[in-house]
């Protein structure tokens, strides 16, 4: 969800500026800094952009700057002298000693500096030209997202495939491992001389202790999964909390398979199985 985007435009000889960035966030969480000529558009504004994004941590600003011929913010005299009568009732009622360089005071005092964008009044002509600036800057944060989106299908492509791969290297341990296990039993029961055992029950009850570390079902649900993954990537945006769901029930059967696991190799895999996951996990962020 992150994205960048900026426009500027030029009417009558002053320049607009929009700018907007956003961050991963589980929901809109969008603040504006809006031009005071610009205050009475500003809720036009947000839902403009909250239509567009759906998701992240907007910033959005809008700012005006003039040409240089333009010339300085004029000087509000009478607001100026205003301040300094108050200053120096203050000075002479509490003692106090008056400044000694009044224009620094004055002009860090509010509404001194009289700023055009404040009383001017906000034409359509101007309010078209500043929409649409808005409108490409959003756009670009928007390309900006498709960008990264096709970025972040191709790194999930390529970790679904790898855990794919890891899932079909168990395979061969998972049959091997049976045998095994009835071979310990055995061994393990032949070794004690003295104990008599019926062969019938021990079958029953090898029987159901390797049917309690068998993993299918595990395999054929995140197999399930890994498909479910890939088809939601392709059903267009607003998938980010689905894909989350998704890798969330990944996890699940990958755990399961890890505690089932009774072989050092098996092990093994399912730890970077988790390793892909994890990465997963961590870019789903990253979705709309």
């Amino acid at each position: 969800m992150t994205g960048y985007g900026k426009t500027s435009v030029v009417f009558q000889g002053k320049k607009i500026t929009a700018e907007i960035k956003s961050l991963n966030s589980k929901a809109l969480d969008l603040t504006t800094r809006v031009a005071p000529m610009y205050r009475e558009k500003e809720m036009e504004i947000r839902s403009m952009i909250a239509t567009a994004l759906e998701r992240g941590k907007v910033e959005f600003s809008l700012w005006t700057e003039k040409d240089e011929a333009g010339g300085a913010s004029p000087i509000n005299g009478a607001v100026a002298e205003g301040y300094r009568k108050q200053i120096r009732h203050i000075c002479g009622q509490y003692g106090m000693p008056e400044p000694t360089d009044w224009w620094t005071v004055l002009l860090r005092m509010p509404d001194v500096l009289t700023r055009d964008e404040a009383v001017a009044e906000l034409t359509e002509e101007e309010w078209l030209v500043v929409r649409s600036a808005v409108e490409s800057c959003v756009e670009q944060l928007m390309d900006f997202r498709r960008q990264e989106g096709h970025a972040l299908q191709r790194k999930f492509e390529e970790k679904l495939d790898n855990i794919a791969a890891l899932l079909q290297s168990i395979e061969p341990f998972e049959k091997s491992r049976t045998e095994k296990i009835r071979q310990r039993i055995v061994e393990g029961l032949e070794s004690i001389k003295s104990v008599e055992y019926d062969r019938n029950r021990l079958e029953q009850e090898m029987i159901y202790y390797i049917e309690k570390l068998d993993i299918n079902e595990e395999k054929q649900r995140l197999t399930n999964h890994l498909r479910y993954f890939r088809e939601t990537m392709e059903n267009g945006h607003g998938q980010g909390k689905k894909l989350g769901f998704i890798a969330q029930e990944m996890g699940r059967e990958i755990n399961t398979t890890g505690s089932k696991s009774n072989e050092a190799e098996m092990q093994n895999i399912v730890v970077r199985m988790k390793d892909e996951l994890e990465q997963i996990k961590e870019q789903v962020l990253n979705v709309m």
